[in-house]
């Protein structure tokens, strides 16, 4: 008897089940194994609001203490740690989270894929915030909390007299919250570049793709210096390294620069994100696409350009050079014009269009209007003669709250009302929100405003008391009440998220949006039910009938048969199919890792070696557990049909695979850390006439044994990914061992150079600087004879073979940067000084 064949609706249901069961989030204590865009997605963006909220709390302690003069609600010590902590989490915990939450949960749907390409590294980054962010704000409650301000300037931050445990808390709980930045930075370029539904070429991608592009970018080039400054911060506080010791050859404007090299870019890499959110909004709200496409991107791009160039601005009254001043004056001018290019881009698309109002749009006109009064005030303090003036006084934090709650807090409210019914499937009340607004905005203004008037009359930042004849203490008591009004705006927004009575159920694009995220639905986990083909920037609006066919699986990928998750991966520029990617699925690998990462950097605060020891060696079990178990898989089979007559292969390697782009990525950011560390060399070489100060150097005969041996290693690696795409794997392997026997010499050869020449770290900055130098390059050697020696054991176990030959492609790709960094970093310590 013939079988009948399915009907549409059966198949249909059939691939659905699938889809559903391999997309499955898991129960009950198996939900923290999670790894879903979606799921880490609320994670982050929940945590992150959560620390805001505390943050919020500990300001307005700050503004109870203030509110009167000669108050003494709190101590001088208590009310140090709450400003520096404010600060700290404001910065660090909130604002730079809670744009990588938005994009890890929004960008998969929003470029018509599936998940993000690494959805392990995402969850080990939100474990690696959230670990961290608790072992930061937790000091607080001990009296152990950092208290040198959120910047924390040298030498009074170096002091351990006065700044106490707290100053390791800062600087190594934020070095381990900092790898979680840099995680997302390279899954989101990578998923931004590579993860696009084909035919997304890249000048169609949404501009919120555009604007986290680059704000990921800029994370990769402004968080290494700071990572490369924590160094040699902490190398001073527990061995007495004298990188910020001017009576050791040290300068503390060393610390200066590497902090605003980042400090000044991550104004931006906040503010940009924002203006992302209201890309998105202005345009649906006004009922058409966004008038001046490549002008806006080109404009965000040289935002982000310009915003390196501006890090000095911080440094005006620290006595450089008066060309220097001038300098970056310009500069600091220069970025308003892109800047206004964007905010003009966004009033032409509402005169052009029919605005609706909404609760979204509310939100993103109040904070446009909000971040322009900062910056006319950015433009005030970007002039050297008034920054005298205004240095360090109440002025300066009346500017940068009103361009960060302005360029930041404001617009990420109107996210919230604008994607809450993706995220719950459920409205937000436009009547609470207007209250909202409304409160929000009052008590911003009546807080921060004031603090103009306070800062001209002459109230300095961070003093906890003021005199009554000062005359400051109506314009303080106005700041505490607005900021307590505006507490309570914030707070409304919270109960309408939370409220036990929910809103209504949303409709499918509550607001004709023309972005592809509005063809998710929100109560299934596999992102789109099916992947499309993108013909236009708005193809909800443009592709009649797009989410229709979608939800009928009539796209790519519209089944899981073989029960595993799956993405499409595609070309840089044309989104062009070039690969389906099994990507992992849930894994308590990312948390054991978090933690045991953790560990190392807690018990290095406390100073407490062999805990320390033992976390470092339990650290890279769940780690290589993971890069073997979750990486380079052999597929059963070499390709697999798509949809639409399309088949693709299973595993590539080499340019076109997500695992090089990241390596690729990630040392990008690795080289802008050791960049930092050469800098600092140079700098001190700038400020003495006598570099060395009589101290011996290294020599060049062991610098350059170091770099020969390095480079043989390199070339070894070379001559192993040849042989074994050539079909010769065993030689590959000798090859490979050989070059891990060249990498323990060189890196032996590279200790040998200080240790030999008998350079005291302690005696003067000079020798410390080489020790770090070195120490730096020794230990990427060392990681790349871990990966000489895992691509052999790959080999051997049959997980590497011509073929299949990723791992070692991407070993390759590290041996570039490695050898590169060598001959940098010997030259530098061996053959410099002798040019002197």
């Amino acid at each position: 008897m013939a079988m009948t064949a399915p009907s549409d609706a059966e198949r249909r249901a059939a691939e659905e089940k699938r889809l559903r069961t391999v997309w499955a989030t898991p129960k009950g204590w198996r939900y923290l194994s999670a790894v879903n865009n979606t799921e880490v997605g609320v994670w982050y963006g929940g945590t992150a609001f959560v620390f805001m909220l505390f943050a919020g709390c500990l300001a307005l302690l700050v503004r109870a203490q203030l509110a009167v003069p000669e108050n003494d609600l709190v101590s001088a010590d208590l009310y140090n740690q709450t400003f520096t902590l404010h600060g700290t989490v404001m910065m660090f915990l909130f604002a730079v989270p809670i744009f990588e939450a938005v994009a890890i949960y929004l960008l998969p749907a929003m470029l018509g894929a599936r998940e993000m390409p690494f959805p392990r590294l995402g969850a080990f980054g939100f474990w690696s915030f959230f670990l961290g962010g608790i072992f930061v704000c937790g000091s607080i409650f001990f009296g152990a909390a950092p208290s040198a301000g959120w910047f924390m300037y040298p030498p009074l931050a170096t002091d351990e007299e006065f700044t106490g445990i707290g100053a390791d808390i800062w600087l190594l709980g934020l070095s381990f919250i900092e790898v979680a930045s840099i995680a997302a930075a390279v899954e989101i370029i990578v998923g931004v570049m590579k993860c696009r539904a084909p035919g997304m070429r890249i000048n169609l991608m949404p501009l919120f793709a555009w604007y986290l592009l680059i704000v990921a970018g800029m994370i990769l080039f402004a968080f290494p210096p700071l990572i490369a400054g924590d160094l040699l911060f902490e190398m001073q506080r527990m061995f007495d390294w004298p990188f910020f010791d001017a009576e050791r050859g040290g300068d503390p404007l060393l610390w200066q620069h590497l902090f605003w090299i980042f400090g000044h870019p991550e104004v931006y890499i906040i503010f940009l994100p924002s203006i992302a959110i209201l890309a998105m909004i202005v345009p649906t709200f006004s009922g058409r696409p966004i008038v001046g496409y490549s002008w806006i991107v080109l404009a965000a791009v040289g935002t982000g350009f310009l915003s390196f160039g501006l890090w000095v601005h911080h440094m005006f009254a620290t006595g450089l050079p008066q060309i220097s001043l001038a300098f970056f004056s310009a500069a600091s001018e220069a970025v308003a014009i892109p800047t206004g290019v964007q905010i003009f881009v966004f009033l032409a698309t509402m005169l052009a269009g029919r605005v609706t109002r909404s609760t979204p749009m509310l939100f993103g006109t109040g904070g446009v209007a909000i971040f322009v009064i900062g910056g006319l005030t950015g433009v005030m303090v970007a002039l050297a003669p008034f920054d005298w003036q205004a240095h360090d006084t109440y002025f300066v934090v009346a500017h940068l709250h009103y361009v960060l709650a302005g360029g930041m807090l404001f617009p990420v409210v109107a996210g919230i009302y604008y994607w809450w019914p993706l995220v719950s499937g459920r409205m937000l009340s436009d009547r609470v929100g207007r209250i909202a607004f409304w409160t929000m905005f009052a008590g911003f203004n009546l807080a921060f405003f004031p603090m103009h008037l306070a800062g001209l009359w002459g109230m300095p930042r961070r003093v906890f008391v003021y005199p009554a004849e000062a005359g400051l203490g109506l314009v303080n008591l106005l700041s505490s009440i607005g900021a307590a009004i505006f507490a309570a705006g914030v707070l409304v927004v919270v109960f309408d998220v939370l409220r036990p009575k929910r809103g209504a159920v949303a409709p499918d694009n509550p607001w004709n949006a023309g972005t592809l995220e509005w063809a998710a639905q929100a109560d299934e986990t596999w992102g789109l039910r099916s992947i499309p083909r993108i013909e236009s920037r708005y193809p909800v609006w443009e592709q009649p009938d797009l989410v229709a066919e979608l939800r009928a699986g009539n796209g790519y990928l519209p089944d899981a048969e073989e029960g595993r998750r799956e993405a499409l991966i595609t070309s840089v520029l044309d989104a062009a199919p070039e690969q389906v990617l099994r990507v992992a699925g849930p894994s308590w690998l990312p948390l054991a890792s978090a933690i045991t990462l953790g560990g190392v950097f807690i018990a290095l605060t406390f100073h407490w070696w062999l805990t320390t020891l033992v976390f470092a060696v339990l650290f890279p079990i769940p780690l290589l557990t993971w890069i073997w178990t979750g990486t380079a898989e052999i597929p059963e089979k070499p390709a697999k049909p798509i949809g639409r007559g399309e088949t693709l292969p299973l595993y590539v390697s080499g340019q076109s695979a997500v695992g090089w782009w990241g390596m690729f990525i990630t040392m990008t950011g690795d080289a802008t850390a050791f960049a930092s560390l050469v800098f600092g060399y140079f700098f001190y070489w700038t400020i003495t006439p006598d570099l060395a100060a009589g101290h011996e150097g290294p020599g060049p005969l062991w610098p350059m044994l170091a770099t020969a041996l390095v480079l043989l290693a390199w070339a070894a690696t070379v001559a192993a990914r040849s042989w074994n795409r050539g079909g010769a794997p065993g030689l590959a392997r000798l090859a490979l061992i050989a070059g891990a026997a060249f990498s323990l010499c060189g890196a032996a050869a590279g200790l040998a150079g200080p240790w030999a020449a008998g350079l005291d770290p302690t005696a003067h900055v000079y020798p410390a600087t080489v020790w770090v130098i070195v120490i730096w390059t020794v230990a990427h050697v060392a990681v790349g004879l871990v990966m000489q020696i895992y691509c052999v054991a790959r080999g051997v176990a049959g997980r590497l073979t011509p073929a299949h030959d990723a791992d070692l492609r991407n070993t390759t790709l590290y041996f570039h940067f490695l050898a590169a960094t060598a001959i940098v970093a010997f030259a530098v310590v061996g053959l410099f000084p002798l040019a002197l």
